[in-house]
């Protein structure tokens, strides 16, 4: 089984749909890979914008909850993505060495427009992790 970290500052808007995008389409495709997302400092509620995105294309992420980054989880992924919030590497809670950077716009805040924008980028971009690791 592969495993995918996200990982965000708060965890609540890019690293929850991309940990969304990657289990829903591991599970469609019989794929063996796991995403997770974690925060550096884990908000308390994930983004509303993003979870009503999601539900535009039939993904649920009722059971994901902001989670805090841990040296277990850290350790336990494959690959580690930042989303492109600026993660400092001096604050961050585990030691980690990050495969790559998204580079994403925050959707905290944006209209439901730019958060689709976000969203079409980061299913996009799982698209062709999931190619990759398979």
């Amino acid at each position: 089984m592969r495993r995918v970290l996200f990982v965000c500052v708060h965890n609540a808007g890019r690293s929850q749909m991309a940990e969304a995008f990657v289990n829903h389409y591991a599970r469609e495709r019989g794929l063996a890979v796991i995403g997770e997302s974690a925060g550096t400092v884990a908000g308390t509620q994930i983004n509303p914008v993003a979870v009503e995105v999601m539900s535009e294309l039939g993904i649920s992420m009722a059971s994901q909850s902001p989670k805090q980054l841990t040296q277990e989880l850290a350790d336990s992924a494959d690959k580690k993505i930042t989303m492109g919030c600026g993660v400092d590497a001096a604050a961050c809670p585990a030691r980690i060495f990050f495969t790559e950077d998204w580079g994403l716009d925050d959707p905290k805040g944006q209209p439901l427009e730019k958060v689709r924008e976000i969203r079409d980028q980061i299913r996009e971009r799982v698209e062709k992790l999931l190619t990759e690791l398979v």
